[in-house]
């Protein structure tokens, strides 16, 4: 029997889903979304390799992978329309954050550039629960607090 389980740096999706390198890597941006964060157990869990995270960091679209002194993290930015609306944003991860028991690193830097870091703490590195994280803060209704995106001049007419 196919073993569907997250354990290390696997990353499971459904059954029928073709293994590279024995790591499941065609999770879609909307499956990591449904998934729910499994606690961190330090004796259990250890941060994936460098190749999974490659494999899924274009699951989360607008995030990056950092390499911080060997600890992998993933990081994203947005400029927001004033302090007041930075903070409402940190106000919305917050609230994902704790349903699913994981939190991020939030960095309101200047007036409006908002920086969120995830991470596994536990494990130094990253675990499929920083992609699901992620997923999760892509859904959330930023547009009302961001500020306007510069309008592709080949779209305005």
């Amino acid at each position: 029997m196919e073993d569907t389980g997250t354990t290390q740096d696997r990353v499971a999706c459904s059954s029928f889903r073709k293994l590279l390198y024995g790591f499941r890597t065609f999770c879609t941006s909307e499956e990591l979304a449904t998934k729910k964060c499994v606690p961190c157990n330090a004796k259990d869990m250890r941060p994936m390799t460098e190749e999974s995270a490659n494999a899924l960091i274009s699951k989360v679209e607008g995030w990056k992978l950092l390499n911080e002194g060997d600890i992998l993290k993933l990081s994203r930015s947005w400029k927001v329309k004033s302090f007041t609306k930075g903070l409402e944003l940190f106000q919305l991860v917050a609230n994902v954050a704790e349903a699913e028991g994981h939190h991020p690193d939030l960095h309101l830097v200047g007036w409006n550039n908002v920086t969120i870091e995830i991470w596994t703490h536990a494990v130094g590195g990253l675990t499929e629960n920083d992609f699901v994280l992620a997923a999760k803060i892509n859904e959330l209704p930023l547009d009302g607090l961001l500020r306007r995106k510069v309008k592709d001049s080949s779209s305005s007419k």
